[in-house]
């Protein structure tokens, strides 16, 4: 494909979706509507589902980077002939700044080309692509004569694109010329020039036409909006680029209607090359709720903190005896029923490709302890309680007593049979814990009395069932002996501390088995390093006091994102090469929550004996 590769994009978004945006000036990927719409451009799935280019003719070097605190991306090509700049936004609305942002955004891709020296000639590609690459739109260009606001008096184009339920209209600077579904576009650019372009999109249903303001001004107000919530925010622990650029990512990825935060901004890039793991990610896990607000927490956003839990306490709504609902979709939609797109070749031909997730099936017990460790974690913002906040957790407690028992899908989301999973059940020890912390405040003496002995029954089970002795090792599940990363979460949840001999003798053993130049797999088996695991680690070696081989690691993983300082969700153990879907909010969420704790470990005395493994073999 000529996409490029994933970690070679950019992303680009406006509180309701979002943009990818590859080195060679091709916007690959962008569902207008919202996060899980059908796209206009698909092109990092296949070819033929679309993209918009403006790049030089001729061989160009390229140098990029965000403007500083926000996410408007400038890209600039050098060539033999000189340099030229081109600088990508989606719109926010012009009078919309701080935690708003986001909110009423006008569904506007815009695009400004600026000569920096020479004179550079560049071609424009245009070819939409809707629902998914199906549908060819039909183009109607239109010459809008001379906007003498322009210096020079540049020549206005104009190309409309209708097809199905979506429209988009593009205006630009310079004369484009339409074929059979699409538009291209030949210009030089001259050292002072610039030239603007701005795509607008509109449901066809809406009777006005798409709007497309001015692309400069479209640039200059995202970058003054997203600077404005940036300003806001000021963490002052280790490694602050990292994770002010991470709390940016992560903001990015909410749907502000709603303050709900999508896992990743695309659809089917897959777990290993070839393979078949391709998963539709623009959903909402409650799995990630509780990092997430962990991650806002320390990177000091406590309005979207706040934010996020009362999304998840209305998406959750009155809880029975059934399974809760482990993920939803941005509004709150349980029926996430995932199909096939089988005219997608999907990224370097790995299929399939899919819409929706089936995972909303699954029963996952993990996340009773999620929702109640956020809840806790938001303890001095929910007193008083209101009714339905202490409902749901009242809920979620007695589902534990009882859920514990049972085996699930797990959090890696095993589509093949449920299990004993470990850290479900450590998850649900989570939720009961935390039930029994509350005390009063959610249930009467009796019912904390009763979580209290299943919190203690659920420790048991995990010390005796989830240990492997041979191994020296706590194991994925119950009886087994296949190590799992996701154990790691004991000492981060307060399971066990992270000195423990046991959990100490664990850490080494996950270490060395699972783990290659700092990446860790979550399990024998699987294809490549999954970030947030690595980062668990390093918050595992903190807590344990080993914090000179935590910092080292924390930095080897933070230098593996691309050049913008974003995550997809796994990387090639050998290659380096990012996979899955991007940018991927667990990632950075992982990063933010472990550069977190190497603040508070700095704190903190060395415990008694950490160092002791300091040197144990990576």
């Amino acid at each position: 494909m000529d996409s490029g590769r994933i970690s070679e994009h950019g992303f680009l978004a406006d509180g309701r979706s979002a943009a990818l945006v590859d080195r060679a000036g091709s916007v690959n990927w962008w569902c207008p509507e919202r996060f899980d719409a059908p796209s206009v451009f698909g092109r990092i799935l296949d070819d033929d589902a679309g993209h918009w280019s403006i790049r030089p003719v001729d061989a160009f070097s390229v140098d990029r980077s965000y403007l500083d605190d926000t996410l408007v991306l400038r890209t600039v090509f050098t060539t033999r002939h000189g340099a030229v700049a081109v600088t990508d936004a989606l719109a926010l609305a012009p009078d919309v700044r701080g935690h708003e942002i986001g909110l009423r955004s006008p569904g506007v891709l815009a695009r400004v080309v600026e000569g920096l020296s020479g004179e550079v000639p560049m071609r424009l590609h245009y070819r939409p692509r809707f629902e998914y690459g199906r549908v060819t739109a039909y183009l109607v260009g239109r010459d809008e004569g001379v906007d003498r606001h322009v210096a020079g008096a540049v020549g206005v184009a104009r190309i409309d694109a209708t097809a199905g339920a979506a429209r988009l209209t593009l205006r630009g600077e310079v004369p484009m010329t339409c074929g059979e579904g699409e538009a291209t576009a030949e210009f030089t650019v001259s050292a002072g020039q610039r030239y603007r372009f701005s795509l607008g999109y509109a449901p066809t249903y809406d009777g006005g036409p798409p709007p497309t303001p001015d692309a400069g001004q479209v640039v200059a107000n995202a970058t003054a909006g997203w600077r404005s919530w940036a300003g806001l925010h000021d963490y002052r622990g280790r490694y602050r680029d990292q994770v002010r650029r991470s709390a940016m990512v992560v903001q990015g990825m909410t749907y502000q209607p709603s303050g709900a935060v999508v896992a990743a901004a695309t659809t089917s890039l897959p777990e290993q090359l070839g393979g078949d793991r391709n998963y539709d990610y623009r959903f909402v896990w409650v799995r990630d709720f509780s990092l997430t607000l962990q991650a806002l927490w320390r990177a000091a956003c406590p309005d979207e903190a706040n934010r996020q839990f009362s999304w998840v306490a209305r998406a959750m709504g009155r809880i029975g005896d059934e399974p809760v609902p482990i993920m939803y979709g941005v509004q709150g939609e349980r029926d996430l029923t995932e199909h096939r797109l089988d005219h997608l070749r999907g990224y370097a031909d790995s299929q399939p490709v899919l819409v929706g997730n089936d995972a909303w099936r699954q029963r996952q017990t993990d996340v009773l302890g999620e929702v109640l460790d956020a809840a806790w974690l938001m303890r001095h913002y929910l007193d008083p309680m209101e009714p339905e906040v202490r409902q749901l957790l009242r809920a979620l407690a007695d589902q534990a007593t009882r859920a514990w028992r049972e085996p699930d899908a797990g959090m890696w989301e095993a589509r093949d049979a449920n299990r004993h999973y470990v850290s479900s059940k450590v998850q649900c020890w989570t939720a009961l814990d935390r039930a029994v912390r509350f005390g009063p405040r959610l249930g009467d003496a009796g019912e904390v009395a009763g979580w209290a002995a299943a919190r203690d029954e659920v420790r048991d089970a995990v010390l005796t069932r989830g240990w492997h002795a041979p191994l020296g090792a706590y194991t994925g599940a119950f009886d087994s002996a296949e190590l799992d990363a996701s154990v790691l979460l004991m000492p981060l949840v307060g399971f066990l501390p992270a000195d423990d001999d046991r959990m100490l003798s664990t850490i080494e053993v996950i270490e060395r088995r699972l783990s290659h130049d700092g990446l860790l797999r979550r399990f024998d088996g699987d294809p490549a390093g999954f970030v947030i695991c690595s980062f668990w680690l390093v918050g595992c070696l903190a807590l344990a006091g080993q914090r000179d081989r935590a910092g080292r690691l924390f930095e080897q993983l933070a230098a593996r994102t691309n050049d913008l300082g974003l995550f997809a969700e796994q990387i090639d153990q050998v290659t380096s090469e990012q996979l899955g879907n991007f940018p991927q909010a667990f990632s950075h969420i992982g990063l933010i929550n472990a550069a977190g704790r190497l603040t508070e470990a700095d704190e903190q005395p060395v415990p008694v004996g950490a160092g002791r493994r300091e040197g144990a073999r990576r």
